[in-house]
């Protein structure tokens, strides 16, 4: 195989097109909190939030009612890869309030980088902190996206794992495109329920740009989870702690479900590792 090919596909250059700048939502939306508060480390051109668990929590507590209408990406290895690859989507990715390090791999670059105060911060952990605060502080919650199903075995867990926890309102959208009437009412019913978060299931790229787009429209704090919504419903198990600690859940996920994730992992983390580990971009 040709050396110039595979040195242009792992840099992420091959098969790249023409780009948009940015995204509509941002160019509508006021943001009430000063996002140069919150410390950054940029891997592939993705300012991944320097945080931890603690941290983020108690910003939230602190500042949720100045949230509404802003969102939160949770930043993996793949997506981190496709944002350097699509300046498009990673407008999208560094347009929101932030991006936190779900991804054991980011968190790991970040402090080769100088940053030791970051910890992985994943999308079900943050779920699981906020819905155990929720009940204290009457947060309100609406989820958007995955299956009837899915949606209805989570809610059903929920309602008994956290009591007192206040769901304002589902929503499973079809997954086509949906048409700008149809968007029109998925907006109003999220409004007219209220919600202090918008948790979004539609699975990466697809719930960022959900979200980019609707910066502003939407009167919640948007989180987009992707699995989360099949880790809550016990669809999908997440991977024993111990490997959750050595950074090894993306091989439990491959095991669950190799067709579809064997490529995206093959590809996107040999392209981490010589973008990010090893030329440092």
């Amino acid at each position: 195989m040709n050396l110039e090919i595979v040195s242009r596909f792992l840099a992420g250059e091959a098969g790249k097109g023409v780009f948009a700048t940015a995204h509509e939502g941002a160019a509508q939306y006021c943001r009430k909190v000063d996002k140069r508060e919150i410390p950054v480390c940029p891997i592939l051109g993705v300012n991944i939030a320097v945080i931890n668990m603690n941290w983020l929590l108690k910003y939230l507590a602190q500042n949720i009612h100045q949230l509404q209408g802003d969102y939160i990406c949770v930043s993996n290895v793949h997506t981190t890869v496709v944002s350097y690859e699509d300046a498009d989507y990673r407008a999208v990715q560094n347009g929101g309030l932030m991006a936190i390090p779900d991804g054991n791999p980011l968190a790991q670059e970040a402090r080769r980088r100088g940053y030791p105060q970051i910890q992985r911060t994943t999308g079900p952990d943050l779920m699981m902190e906020v819905f155990r605060q929720s009940a204290a502080h009457g947060w309100r919650h609406y989820f958007y996206g995955s299956t009837q199903e899915v949606q209805e075995k989570m809610i059903t867990r929920l309602q008994q794992e956290y009591p007192g926890l206040i769901i304002a309102g589902t929503d499973v959208p079809p997954f086509r495109e949906l048409t700008p009437e149809e968007d029109a009412l998925a907006v109003a019913r999220i409004n007219q329920a209220q919600p202090d978060f918008v948790w979004v299931g539609l699975g990466a790229p697809k719930q960022e740009r959900w979200m980019a787009a609707h910066q502003g429209r939407v009167h919640g704090l948007m989180i987009g989870v992707g699995a989360g919504f099949d880790f809550f419903s016990g669809n999908v198990k997440r991977a024993p702690l111990w490997m959750q600690k050595h950074s090894l859940e993306w091989l439990y996920r491959l095991m669950q479900d190799p067709k579809r994730l064997f490529q995206r992992y093959w590809s996107t983390n040999l392209k981490f590792i010589w973008n990010a580990t090893l030329r440092r971009k």
